[in-house]
């Protein structure tokens, strides 16, 4: 890219790969653009995280995770029907496993939880709680798209999306443990008459 602003946007459509315009209303536009705000929001809790260098491969694993990001989005903002002709990377069942491993590891020193856990606590924690419900919302809109589209999603999508989001539910309670925060446990209201 030689410039940022290429003005063929500014009527509301955008390019997919592969050329073809669709209006940046359409679901796949909105779609790709929540992997993209996930995408930043695991920058910001990686910005938080890269202060304290006892958290340094947690920090290099969201950049591995980022990178999965992006190959999400550049799939969803190919048509089905094009994604073979431009071989554009591909989410690996090997970094779902990977995640499951961190996941395990992580709990091997955290508590049993026997009750819901507020999200929040230090800005660390609070920005794995956001990336955490990020990937849910990211998850939902997968689902909707394939249901509207009758589009196959790409490979490993659901299930890396699925993992993602319990990853960082677990990597906020670790980062929390390590720092010392306490869990505040969700406290019901009273049920009314």
């Amino acid at each position: 890219m030689t410039k940022i602003y290429t003005k063929t946007g500014d009527l509301g459509e955008t390019g997919l790969v592969g050329g073809k315009r669709v209006s940046k209303a359409d679901l796949r536009i909105d779609l790709y653009g929540e992997v993209d705000e996930l995408n930043s929001r695991l920058g910001m809790a990686c910005s938080y995280l890269v202060k304290n260098s006892k958290f340094k491969s947690k920090v290099d694993f969201i950049h591995i995770i980022q990178s999965a990001l992006f190959d999400l989005g550049s799939n969803l903002a190919c048509l089905e029907s094009d994604r073979d002709q431009f071989k554009l990377p591909q989410l690996s069942a090997a970094l779902v496993s990977q995640m499951e491993l961190e996941i395990d590891q992580m709990e091997k020193v955290l508590p049993v939880l026997h009750n819901f856990i507020l999200p929040g606590g230090g800005q660390e924690v609070s920005a794995c709680h956001l990336c955490r419900t990020g990937a849910r919302n990211v998850e939902r809109k997968l689902i909707s798209f394939q249901k509207s589209s009758q589009e196959h999603l790409p490979a490993n999508s659901l299930e890396f999306m699925n993992r993602l989001s319990d990853f960082f539910f677990v990597l906020a309670r670790f980062i929390g443990h390590e720092l010392g925060e306490a869990e505040i446990v969700w406290k019901p209201s009273p049920h009314s008459p």
